[in-house]
């Protein structure tokens, strides 16, 4: 019996889990997205076009590849018929390519009200969240509350659906201070259920089990990072849902025996949006060269991301929790103007010295503990070999695998699908 792959980020998300899907699809049968929701913003590009996806899974302009919406997902109806809108110039068979789990969460716009209201209350101590109502859905499915997409075939959907928007008015009342109109936003919500309506609905689990026993491949893709699952992250600075590889058993409802290869995607530095810590952050003219050169600004918020130099001790904790088995190192075309490149490969913490991610990073003054290596400064856009790589990016690459102790198979050069090397020859 087949086993599914899976593919999420290690850091703090934004690592360039879209390119690599889209790139790895050809070789699956089923692209399976397992939590998360319109928070993710996974970019692809070639043919010159950028697309941006949110909630469909990142095999979508594959032709002969489906994809699977599964039960851990939470869908806002109104992102979910914008993407479906702006997939329409590309001939996507949506009905026949697309299938989403019957027990996907949906985001109602009092979720995103009251994620509004209480980002706004906290002040200072904002979380960075997306304001897409995530967190408020998670809360009303662990609380028992929520509405799935297989409810919206239900003859008394709206009374359910007008039952929860009152709980939610009832919790507004308790932000005096944050304003809101919900008849401006309900139109949208609707059209969006009616177009969820007309597309094809699946039991994920069985439909994957099954897929497996015929013999057909499965990719799960993670939306996210490691760094930000809301048991291993840096709490309370993550998101709502389980970003690593366990997630896949409980996101798309598949046995832990049943998972085979586990890749994890990093970039050649670090970046993070929102608040939380970060100990390699530099909050200087390097960190802003890196932003500029990486383009780094949230795919879905647009918000510039904070910038830093890559952290061991984080990899190796994100590595270990998800069973990594082998390894894809994103934009390293962003350090191509460097002459030399640093290295996390410590914490110094009150005097003393860890290689390891402590229990809370929040509150402790950590010193990164640098080693420099010798940036390659020349230009890899245009490499289509790893063969004809510099010397100093595959030291790059070789010193790392060996402070990961976990194989780098895929070295990105660029934003382009066509922009990836393969370092297995």
């Amino acid at each position: 019996m087949n086993k599914v792959d899976v593919l999420l980020g290690l850091q703090w998300g934004d690592e360039g889990k879209g390119k690599i899907v889209d790139v790895l699809t050809p070789k699956y049968d089923i692209i399976a997205r397992f939590q998360g929701g319109p928070n993710a913003g996974h970019t692809l590009e070639f043919d010159g076009i950028k697309h941006v996806l949110h909630t469909i899974p990142s095999g979508i302009f594959r032709k002969d590849t489906l994809n699977v919406v599964g039960n851990g997902v939470v869908i806002d109806p109104v992102i979910f018929k914008k993407e479906i809108d702006a997939l329409q110039p590309f001939n996507v068979d949506i009905k026949n390519v697309l299938l989403i789990s019957n027990k996907a969460h949906l985001i109602l716009p009092t979720h995103r009200l009251l994620d509004a209201a209480s980002e706004q209350a906290k002040g200072n101590k904002k979380i960075g969240s997306t304001l897409k109502g995530i967190g408020p859905t998670y809360m009303d499915k662990t609380g028992r509350n929520g509405l799935r997409v297989g409810d919206l075939f239900s003859p008394n959907f709206q009374e359910k659906y007008y039952a929860l928007v009152e709980k939610h008015k009832g919790m507004l009342n308790h932000y005096p201070s944050f304003e809101y109109d919900l008849s401006e936003l309900e139109p949208a919500f609707f059209e969006g259920i009616e177009l969820l309506k007309t597309l094809t609905t699946i039991d994920s689990e069985h439909y994957l089990n099954n897929a497996l026993k015929e013999g057909k491949t499965i990719l799960a893709e993670g939306a996210q990072g490691t760094l930000l699952d809301i048991d291993f992250g840096s709490y309370p600075f993550v998101t709502s849902s389980n970003t690593v590889t366990a997630g896949t058993c409980t996101g798309l409802g598949v046995a832990p025996t049943r998972i085979g290869n586990v890749l994890g995607i990093f970039k050649a530095y670090c970046t993070r949006v929102g608040s939380g810590p970060f100990p390699t952050e530099l909050e200087n003219e390097v960190g802003e060269k890196i932003r500029k050169h990486g383009f780094e600004f949230g795919a879905t918020t647009g918000r510039p991301r904070r910038c830093g130099w890559i952290d061991i001790p984080a990899l190796k904790y994100a590595i270990m929790i998800n069973g990594v088995s082998e390894l894809a190192m994103m934009k390293s075309d962003v350090l191509d103007s460097f002459d030399t490149i640093h290295v996390c490969t410590h914490y110094k913490i009150d005097g003393k010295i860890i290689d390891y991610l402590p229990f809370d990073i929040n509150d402790l003054e950590i010193e990164p503990v640098y080693e420099e290596i010798k940036g390659w400064n020349c230009d890899l856009t245009k490499l289509t070999s790893y063969d004809d790589a510099p010397a100093e990016l595959k030291a790059y690459v070789q010193y790392l695998e060996e402070k990961l102790e976990v194989p780098i198979t895929t070295v990105s050069v660029g934003p382009d699908r066509l922009q990836t090397l393969s370092t297995k020859q």
